[in-house]
């Protein structure tokens, strides 16, 4: 972009409606419900889940709900979740509500049927490279039960799978064969469980990992847990919404702000689709959708602060609203989050990032896609997917067999986006069209084109 369109007169002329000062103390700072949201995230991404059966993680949002008697809530008929302040409207025809959205599942298995008491076949639902199911450790879930087991071999991938091992059949004309009690539409595992378990079709199996905890550096710490993408931002989305809660009720002035909780982001966005089908998310609302992406320590390092995405490998986001949202970034930084070519280096505090993200897709598209205006705030993971030590088993050149890990976050970012967010919640700017700039600069400036 020229000099000029990046310059800051020009972008305070054009800016409608500034960022809000923000009456919320930072909870990146020494704020008295820091560690609150942050027991909040540890106990969110430690609840197994899977696309289809997000029902640990939804019951813990349901009751955290109930608990509050200004916060009302329902669900759709595809049991996407949606929260809003008690008294507001859900069915208003004009309303303009902004929507924070988290997906409640994440990549990890569906017992497809049982063999025998220790025997079972597993459907992965998600994206993880083949490399990573070798002989890997998983937990099967059943009640308050976790039981351990090893995986023993692939017997099923559907067309299409990247995994060119697949060892099933292929009957004439028909393609890979679905092992009798599976979908056909995921990869099937065989699996072996240390003991008896107990288990039945639809129990969530998720991979061996240790408990989550938060290992400090010199940057403020690192919460490596299960299950960060994207729970991890549900409860930042749940944190930020307790700050506008707690600010509504003495006096501030927030508007209509709701959380939808969405499901089954990991096969498809299905539970997305749903939302918008079904009509729970409204047609005019603005839509910032919530995630973990990958981090790339050169460009989106962890420790960067969160991400306002300007789109990701499928599309790019609504640009005004991107640019909203990084108005507020700015208002609370106190600057952009690149230094201009005219600007001295960045200073040291409230950090954040403004990234394309491209190396997976995100809900956001699918919002554009079906009409609606909407973007994306992320936060930098790290063991994406689970799957420690990625880029080397990518390039080949890893050195030890790939397992799965824990994936992370910087616990600066994590609480760095939910100082976006509720900033956000207190007031959007409205920003220009890019097409209503152009015209501003013809009309105030073209008289320089008569001076040659």
């Amino acid at each position: 972009m020229c000099s000029v369109c990046r310059s800051g007169p020009y972008d305070r002329d054009m800016t409608t409606t500034t960022a809000p000062e923000r009456p919320i103390p930072l909870i990146s700072s020494d704020h008295p419900r820091r560690e609150t949201y942050l027991r909040w995230a540890m106990e969110l991404t430690a609840l197994p889940t899977v696309a289809g059966r997000e029902g640990r993680p939804a019951a813990w949002i349901k009751e955290w709900a109930e608990a509050r008697d200004d916060i009302a809530l329902r669900t759709d008929e595809h049991f996407n979740i949606e929260l809003r302040f008690a008294g507001v409207d859900p069915n208003d025809a004009d309303a303009r509500p902004i929507c924070f959205t988290a997906h409640l599942d994440h990549p990890a298995f569906v017992v497809a049927s049982v063999g025998s008491a220790s025997d079972l076949l597993l459907e992965f639902r998600g994206g993880v490279m083949a490399p990573y199911f070798e002989d890997a450790r998983i937990t099967l879930h059943v009640g308050d039960r976790a039981i351990g087991g090893t995986l023993t071999g692939k017997v099923y991938a559907p067309k299409g799978d990247k995994d060119a091992g697949n060892p099933a059949p292929h009957p004439e004309g028909t393609g890979p064969a679905s092992p009798e009690g599976t979908s056909g539409v995921f990869p099937v595992y065989a699996c072996e469980l240390d003991e008896a378990g107990g288990a039945s079709a639809g129990d969530v199996v998720t991979w061996e990992l240790p408990a989550p905890e938060i290992i400090d550096d010199e940057f403020g710490g690192i919460l490596h847990t299960n299950a960060c993408d994207d729970l991890a931002a549900a409860a930042a989305a749940l944190a930020a919404f307790e700050e506008l809660r707690l600010a509504r009720a003495a006096g501030a002035p927030v508007g209509d702000v709701r959380l939808i909780f969405t499901r089954a982001e990991e096969i498809g966005f299905v539970g997305a689709i749903g939302a918008c089908k079904g009509g729970l998310m409204p047609m005019g609302s603005r839509v910032i959708a919530l995630e973990n992406s990958r981090s790339f320590p050169a460009d989106s390092p962890i420790h960067g602060g969160p991400i306002v995405r300007v789109g990701d490998r499928v599309s790019i986001f609504t640009p005004e609203l991107t640019s909203a949202i990084s108005e507020v970034a700015k208002s609370i930084a106190g600057q952009d989050s690149m230094p201009r070519a005219t600007e001295g280096a960045p200073g040291a505090g409230w950090k954040w990032q403004r990234k394309l993200m491209a190396g997976g897709a995100c809900e956001a598209s699918v919002f554009c896609r079906l009409g609606y205006t909407a973007t994306c705030v992320c936060l930098p993971l790290g063991n994406y997917h689970n799957m420690a030590d990625l880029a080397a088993v990518q390039a080949g050149t890893n050195e030890t067999r790939p397992r799965v890990g824990r994936e992370y976050i910087g616990v600066d970012d994590y609480l760095g986006m939910i100082d976006l967010l509720a900033a956000c919640g207190l007031g959007l700017p409205e920003t220009p069209s890019f097409a209503e700039r152009v015209e501003k600069l013809w009309d105030e400036r073209k008289f320089v084109l008569g001076e040659g």
